[in-house]
């Protein structure tokens, strides 16, 4: 259910091996870490390694391990600051700027499910085994509109949707908008939330590419100093 991962603490006059401590995360899932939270039955999970931590900066509290939709709460602040984020960088996200040329090619090939943005690992995954492959009028443009710009939708990587379609609700995050030369509207994409995304599924919690989870971090650091 969990893992354990050291980080250093200087203590002034301890033995060498008092320098070191120990911070749970959550298995297959390590930069979420777990933290006991005031009740003894539940966890507060955060993607800051710092104690003590800020409960309006965390992802949420839960009453499992790992965490389910029914036993989190969701801290509404955090979904904020994420959607905040993903507005000021989605668009510079190497995987975003990919897609968006991607989307308007020509033939639409090797576009995943109708301009979908998938999140992590498993999005480059996909890619490589759906090949060169062209899709239908989905695939093409957003909406069968190759050349014509449209929209790419970014979404979590837990549950990537299937060729030709696009992600769950409670998988997307937002949207980002896309000309007919691959770049994005007045230079931002003009980034819309999806106001349906939802932290846990039972496919899993929170999955962000590389890039958007550290600009995430960032700003989570910048607000808890």
């Amino acid at each position: 259910m969990f893992a354990t991962r050291s980080f250093g603490r200087q203590v002034f006059g301890a033995p060498r091996w008092a320098h070191i401590r120990s911070v749970s995360t959550l298995e297959g899932n390590p930069h979420i870490y777990i933290f006991p939270s005031d009740s003894p039955s539940s966890h507060i999970l955060s993607l800051l390694p710092s104690e003590p931590v800020n409960p309006e900066l965390a992802i949420g509290v839960t009453t499992k391990l790992p965490p389910t939709a029914d036993s989190l709460r969701e801290n509404s602040k955090f979904l904020d600051v994420l959607q905040e984020v993903f507005t000021r960088h989605a668009h510079e996200d190497p995987d975003a700027q990919s897609q968006a040329q991607v989307m308007v090619s020509t033939s639409g090939a090797n576009l995943m499910s109708g301009g979908v943005l998938l999140a992590g690992k498993r999005g480059g995954r996909r890619r490589k085994e759906m090949g060169d492959s062209s899709g239908g009028a989905s695939g093409q443009g957003g909406a069968g509109s190759a050349g014509r710009g449209g929209w790419i939708h970014i979404s979590d990587s837990r549950r990537p949707p299937e060729y030709g379609r696009i992600a769950w609700p409670e998988d997307m995050f937002g949207s980002l908008e896309v000309d007919g030369q691959g770049k994005f509207v007045d230079g931002n994409g003009n980034y819309q939330p999806s106001g349906t995304y939802r932290t846990v599924t039972r496919d899993g919690i929170l999955g962000l590419s590389p890039f958007l989870r550290e600009k995430l971090v960032q700003r989570l650091r910048e607000l808890e100093k």
